[in-house]
């Protein structure tokens, strides 16, 4: 199965942006489990949110978090989060073109990277993975909202049977685990909880340990 690298994720993600919002809504309600509202309340500090789209997590972060940097490969989308941005008044946040396998950002700058929906999409997901580790600060917290294999034989197979359309036409995974990698790249896996239909959608907790050296 051919995977799409960041130029063709970008480009089905600026086609997706006018109804994206809409159309993932859908998802969160009935398959799963509402992720977003799951998400955003763990978050704290200096957040970098990776393919942050519309910005539709924007909004809910609370008074705990100092600042939002998110991150997109689509202008579509980012424009989106930008008008959501001015809206909403949103003054701690701030959105720009960016590659979650290769951060522009220093070592352990971040205290909560947060991934909602995007793993799915994401061509390289443990480079992804390590460059959340290496920004982050010691201790930093990954919080990770996801969909991936269903928890029964059957269902996992049919994902099995779609996922090449899935990957072609919406950059999707549907059956990514996102687990391994993470912990390939060296977090501390603290909570992973498998929620909505069939068990697909994954909430899962990490943090870059404490004793790892700055810098």
């Amino acid at each position: 199965m051919r995977q799409p690298d960041n130029e063709t994720v970008g480009r089905i993600f600026d086609t997706l942006s006018s109804r994206y919002d809409s159309q993932i809504a859908w998802w969160e309600r009935r398959v799963l489990g509402m992720p977003r509202q799951w998400a955003i309340p763990r978050a704290e500090g200096r957040v970098l949110e990776i393919a942050v789209g519309t910005g539709l997590n924007l909004p809910l972060y609370g008074p705990e978090v100092t600042s939002v940097l998110g991150i997109d490969l689509s202008d579509k989308m980012l424009d989106l989060a930008r008008a959501r941005i001015d809206n909403e008044q949103l003054t701690r946040t701030t959105v720009r073109r960016g590659d979650a396998q290769a951060l522009d950002l220093p070592d352990n700058s971040i205290d909560t990277v947060v991934s909602t929906l995007t793993f799915c999409t994401i061509p390289d997901p443990l480079r992804a993975s390590r460059e959340a580790f290496r920004v982050l600060v010691p201790g930093g917290r990954f919080v990770l909202a996801e969909h991936g294999p269903a928890t029964n034989r059957v269902g996992a197979a049919l994902m099995r049977m779609v996922e090449p359309i899935t990957v072609r036409f919406g950059a999707d995974h549907l059956t990514r685990d996102p687990v391994p990698y993470l912990e390939g790249a060296g977090f501390a896996v603290d909570e992973v909880h498998r929620v909505g239909a069939g068990g697909v959608g994954f909430r899962v907790i990490a943090h870059k340990p404490a004793d790892v050296p700055a810098g």
